[in-house]
């Protein structure tokens, strides 16, 4: 058996507006926001069979999801598909991870003029099991409220993502830990790299942290667009060939595009 990528998440704390703003600059298109029983707001950048979850806490919200303020800002989730959350937290328990209960929640959503409730449940691995940031399985019981047509295209070109990028100052130790997960469906690569991958855009280097998710790889994308958004924007890029980066220093995060 392989994980297969669910979506990512990008923690954002208090500013969930700031970063939404970012990425439709940038030409994605974005969900509208909602907001889950468990107090957080999210949007999504939907692709064809996982997704990009900017998430944040409401100021006005009456629960407060501790966990997110407890963790860093930028891209903080990596999340697998689960068909069978209680099999999942079987598995991984297992596999001699700790696993904390099976959480459901839900959130309304509205699309093409209708109102539904998307629901999930989620099994998440105890703080800490990895340093880079949380790793959760979800399995989703409506999925027909996310994967929806309008949602699917984005006027930057953007097809899909291809890896997360960790970085670390243990390369060793880091291999060794994700080892232990096991295998990734080939569609989606974790990548692991040095401190010298992040000499050009030092300011997406979190120093207080031994290792983090820094960089999300995408696949394809309007190099002429995606360059003047980041100008207008003022957001550092770098161009060679093949190859687009943007850089997020306010999240400590890297968006690459694979053209």
């Amino acid at each position: 058996m392989s994980w297969v990528l669910d979506h990512l998440v990008i923690n954002n704390h208090f500013a969930l507006a700031a970063t939404r703003d970012i990425f439709s600059a940038l030409g994605f298109t974005l969900t509208p926001e909602s907001r889950h029983t468990l107090g957080s707001a999210n949007q999504l950048v939907m692709f064809d069979d996982h997704y990009l979850e900017l998430i944040g806490q409401p100021r006005d919200s009456a629960v407060v999801r501790q966990e997110l303020l407890d963790s860093p800002r930028g891209i903080d989730g990596l999340v697998f598909r689960s068909d069978d959350a209680q099999q999942t937290a079987h598995q991984l328990a297992g596999q001699g991870f700790a696993v904390q209960p099976v959480q459901h929640f839900s959130r309304a959503v509205e699309a093409d003029g209708e109102r539904g409730e998307a629901r999930f449940s989620t099994v998440r691995l105890s703080p800490g099991s990895f340093v880079a940031g949380r790793v959760y399985f979800c399995q989703h019981h409506t999925p027909e409220w996310l994967w929806r047509a309008p949602w699917l295209q984005h006027a930057n070109g953007v097809k899909g993502i291809e890896s997360l990028t960790v970085v670390t100052d243990d390369l060793p130790a880091e291999r060794q830990a994700w080892q232990r997960l096991g295998p990734l469906a080939p569609a989606f690569t974790l990548r692991l790299a040095g401190d010298d991958r992040w000499q050009d855009f030092p300011a997406c280097r979190d120093r207080t942290r031994r290792s983090q998710f820094a960089a999300i790889t995408f696949r394809g994308g309007d190099a002429a667009l995606l360059r003047q958004a980041a100008q207008e924007a003022g957001l550092a890029w770098h161009q060679e060939a093949g190859r687009l980066v943007i850089a997020l220093p306010d999240i400590h995060t890297l968006l690459e595009f694979r053209l």
